[in-house]
């Protein structure tokens, strides 16, 4: 499993850009900003700690598929570690197996820090080494459009 992170610098107050990226308020915010990943990109299931998770899309056949996940940590304005532990394939959950065994126990980080009136998201992710490359690409993009969301 590979390391990565990622940083953007946002000017909006930390209880906004929590409540866009996670989707509080309006799950459309999450949606918007994942849809870099995924134009169908959204969550099933709770931000609250120690609730599952299903991060999914639809493919192109059509079929709906994602990551099963739990939310390890969730201090709201600060912090908030998601597990991922399984794969989500046609509906179903596959939690072992040697696809799932590339994610199993990565983490996705989310840390918020204010300083100043500008806000500063990291992520830290633990990613399969064949996905870095499209992480390292699409990661950025899609953290500029939280931003822009976050600022208008």
């Amino acid at each position: 499993m590979k390391k990565l992170q990622f940083k953007v610098s946002i000017n909006s107050p930390v209880a906004r850009i929590y409540d866009f990226m996670l989707g509080i308020t309006s799950k459309s915010t999450y949606e918007q900003w994942t849809s870099l990943f995924n134009p169908t990109s959204t969550y099933e299931g709770s931000w609250d700690k120690g609730t599952k998770i299903l991060f999914i899309g639809v493919d192109e056949k059509g079929e709906k598929g994602g990551m099963v996940s739990r939310i390890a940590v969730n201090i709201p304005n600060q912090f908030v570690s998601i597990q991922h532990y399984g794969l989500l394939k046609a509906d179903q959950e596959i939690t072992e197996g040697p696809e799932v065994e590339k994610w199993a126990n990565g983490f996705e980080n989310y840390t918020f820090e204010k300083n100043k009136g500008i806000t500063t998201v990291t992520v830290d992710l633990d990613t399969a080494e064949d996905f870095s490359g499209y992480m390292n690409e699409t990661y950025p993009k899609a953290l500029d459009k939280l931003k822009e969301l976050c600022e208008k």
